[in-house]
């Protein structure tokens, strides 16, 4: 059986004023798989996410979202599509307790018009549904931390939170924008097998990442960026290898 690719970038440029931040980046992703994006600092890989979720236009090249070209959309409509991020810095609605953060997505045409959540459209059931997601991503129920303001939560739970905003979109893709980034070893931990159950209940993975130990313990394929071009691609090891990335990270971050 001939397996899917349910994202497909073909030669994605863009630059800001004499800076070329992306060169002619291609790549294709298999539903289901754990794609990561790796490269030093400066070399695209964010900029790369934002032109592929609206948030930046392309000068040039094509994104196509299960052979929809939706080059040039706008962040919401792509999120409507069925793809939804997070972003490096977190933006969570801080002035609410981390349960309400939820109801946006809750609430979005996305997810009303596939239905499935519990509730009905009540509100009450809604906080309920919220719970329980940030329950499944390792909010402790009986505790009041779900309840907590959003910006009184450790950077853990921050990123947590991120990731059930996504999860409440009922996305089939969700970029993760250094969802590593910040965490210690402990909270990593308590990551990684949050990322293998998504996998699991099948949803794509597209992982930006810096922390390449951890990353690679999760990825089926990884694609290494330097100066805004790709240099490899393929098995995380063997990518690794290559000489073309060990040149690029040389003197910038241990491996």
């Amino acid at each position: 059986m001939k397996e899917e690719i349910i994202l497909s970038v073909s030669n994605l440029s863009k630059s800001f004023g004499g800076l070329k931040a992306l060169i002619d980046v291609s790549f294709q992703v298999k539903r289901g798989e754990i794609f990561g994006i790796i490269g030093p600092n400066g070399s695209g890989k964010t900029t790369l996410i934002n032109c592929i979720t609206g948030f930046i236009k392309p000068d040039s090249g094509k994104v196509h979202f299960k052979d929809r070209d939706i080059t040039g959309f706008k962040p919401h409509k792509i999120a409507h599509m069925g793809i939804a991020r997070t972003f490096q810095i977190m933006r969570p609605y801080y002035s609410l307790p981390a349960y309400k953060n939820l109801i946006v997505p809750l609430w979005s045409p996305r997810a009303k018009k596939l239905g499935g959540w519990r509730g009905g459209g009540k509100h009450g059931d809604r906080d309920t549904v919220a719970v329980d997601i940030l329950e499944e991503i390792g909010f402790e129920r009986d505790s009041r931390v779900p309840y907590k303001l959003a910006s009184t939560l450790p950077t853990g739970y921050q990123k947590r939170l991120e990731l059930a905003r996504c999860i409440a979109l009922r996305p089939e893709v969700i970029f993760c924008d250094e969802v590593f980034s910040g965490l210690s070893m402990s909270e990593i931990a308590g990551m990684i097998p949050l990322i293998e159950k998504m996998k699991m209940e099948g949803i794509t993975l597209i992982m930006v990442e810096h922390r390449l130990r951890e990353l690679f313990r999760v990825a089926d394929r990884v694609m290494a960026l330097n100066f805004g071009e790709k240099i490899a691609e393929g098995d995380p090891h063997e990518v690794i290898e290559d000489k073309r990335v060990k040149e690029a990270y040389l003197g910038s971050e241990g491996i």
